[in-house]
């Protein structure tokens, strides 16, 4: 089971090489802080790297023999099958047609524990009535769905064995770009199953948009280890023969094959999110307390006078929240989080989400043009709000990718710092561009990146919200069109006013 992303249109492509798309059923947990943690100890025998000697090209060749040989016992298929409902007419009443029938599907799975603890990916067994573990031996058991976590793709499935061959952890963030890996799994069909395939780590801290819906978390590998349909919830594999990755996704420009873009969810991650389903029979986040305010481009770069375009601003600060005890203001630009850069929101509220309450994480903060270390010790994301952020990426990112798609821009908060350093009249208020497609209608009409929107046709726009809500009723009012007026910051100077027509 494998997720597919086209050049254009992320999801829709994504979504059109599930072999089973569906996201609905939510499997209770509750009973998995009943059970006792496992002890993941690996029993397969694999020598590290460092101690093969390689003297001739087929010492080179043995080795990645002895790697594949031993990982791939632990990587099992998992069949699974979905109860649908049928939708009924009357011509099914008639013939008496059965209102449900079973579907199925196929996916990838590790066993990680010598008691049957085996990781998978959240899509491969979502809305399963029942799960058929296949083991290389050729036998098969009975899966039970321990947890699942879709905003990183993690599930946990049990088999009722022991003394299962398990593949040993290894430390994802130690896994370098060009290092090589061999990826396992069952592409397309059972008859492939354990197929081994191998490539290099091509990335690191990867953050491609599957997850969005789901107010996901993304930091994934990237390799071109050859990856396909089916290979979901597969093992990625270092030469000391260690799982550093659960394979989920492939990037295609044919719809569906391998083109050499695969991502898999880091081992490390896949780690805790198992232990945390296991012990606590749910996900415990890490949580800092800021709102987005925007990110730094070129534009935005030369307007704060940062010397590069990275990181992200801070809009807002709750209150009571580890950023506030911090000290983290409105306006302040994140550049950097535990001396890693942060390039956009998504990664770095990634990297936060996917820490643990308690973490102490260490933030580079450029306030009014001078650096500052801030520490931070992460909190625990509440219950509510992640409910409430769930929804919200349900629904904005759709808005928000309707509006890039359709009329050819994305937006951004406009906090009243960043009026201050574009030179807006103080008060100012409306909604910040952030982002213009090249050749899409927005540019052809001549909006720019670091524009300001303060008005639809006769209407104030002041968040991001906003605008959106103004676009849709414009849209299904019928009108037609849309008139923005526009303040364009002029370096060393007064913004202009520019109106700019677009069609919807």
């Amino acid at each position: 089971m494998m997720h597919t992303l086209k050049k254009s249109h992320i999801f829709t492509a994504l979504l059109a090489v599930l072999l089973v798309g569906f996201y609905t059923f939510e499997f209770s947990s509750g009973e998995a802080s009943l059970i006792q943690m496992p002890d993941f100890v690996s029993n397969t025998d694999i020598s590290p790297a460092s101690q093969k000697p390689v003297g001739t090209l087929a010492d080179f060749n043995d080795a990645i023999v002895d790697v594949a040989t031993k990982t791939r016992q632990a990587v099992v298929s998992i069949e699974v099958t979905q109860t649908v409902e049928r939708p009924q007419t009357p011509m099914s009443r008639f013939f008496d047609i059965p209102e449900n029938y079973q579907r199925q599907g196929l996916g990838s799975g590790v066993i990680v524990s010598q008691d049957g603890y085996i990781l998978t990916n959240n899509h491969v067994v979502a809305g399963a009535s029942s799960l058929k573990v296949h083991m290389q031996d050729g036998s098969v058991h009975e899966g039970e769905i321990i947890g699942r976590d879709p905003r990183t793709d993690i599930a946990v499935v049990k088999i009722d064995a022991q003394n299962l061959t398990a593949l040993a952890f290894g430390d994802s963030e130690q896994a370098r770009v060009g290092e090589m890996v061999l990826a396992i799994g069952s592409p397309l069909n059972q008859n492939l199953a354990q197929s081994v395939s191998m490539g290099i780590i091509s990335a690191k801290e990867r953050s491609i948009g599957i997850l969005r819906e789901t107010g996901g978390y993304e930091n994934f590998i990237q390799t071109d280890a050859a990856i396909n349909p089916g290979n979901s919830g597969g093992a990625l594999v270092n030469m000391d023969g260690e799982l550093i990755g659960v394979n989920s996704a492939i990037a295609s420009a044919s719809g569906g094959g391998n083109d050499g873009i695969g991502f898999a969810v880091p081992s490390n991650l896949a780690r805790y999110i198992m232990e945390s389903l296991i012990e606590h029979g749910e996900v415990r986040r890490g949580y800092l307390g800021i709102q987005q305010g925007g990110q730094v481009d070129a534009t935005m770069a030369r307007a704060l006078g940062l010397e590069r375009a990275q990181g992200v601003i801070v809009g807002s600060v709750e209150e009571g929240t580890p950023a506030e005890e911090a000290g983290l203001q409105e306006g302040d630009v994140v550049i950097s989080l535990n001396d890693n850069p942060v390039r956009d929101w998504m990664s770095f509220r990634s990297a936060i989400g996917t820490s643990q309450p308690g973490d102490t994480v260490i933030l580079i903060v450029n306030r009014d043009g001078e650096e500052m270390e801030v520490e931070v010790t992460l909190g625990e994301l509440p219950d509510e709000l992640q409910a409430e952020n769930m929804r919200d990426q349900q629904q904005q990112p759709n808005s928000q990718q309707q509006m890039q798609q359709e009329l050819g821009f994305g937006v951004d908060q406009l906090t009243a710092r960043i009026a201050q350093q574009l030179n807006l009249p103080q008060g100012t208020e409306g909604v910040l561009v952030s982002a213009v497609r090249q050749n899409g209608q927005a540019a052809q009409q001549g909006l720019q990146r670091g524009d300001v929107i303060t008005r639809v046709n006769s209407q104030a726009v002041t968040s991001t919200s906003e605008l959106q809500e103004v676009f849709r009723s414009l849209q299904d009012e019928g009108t037609g069109y849309a008139r923005l007026r526009v303040l364009r910051p002029v370096q060393g100077g007064s913004p202009t006013v520019q109106f700019i027509a677009l069609e919807l």
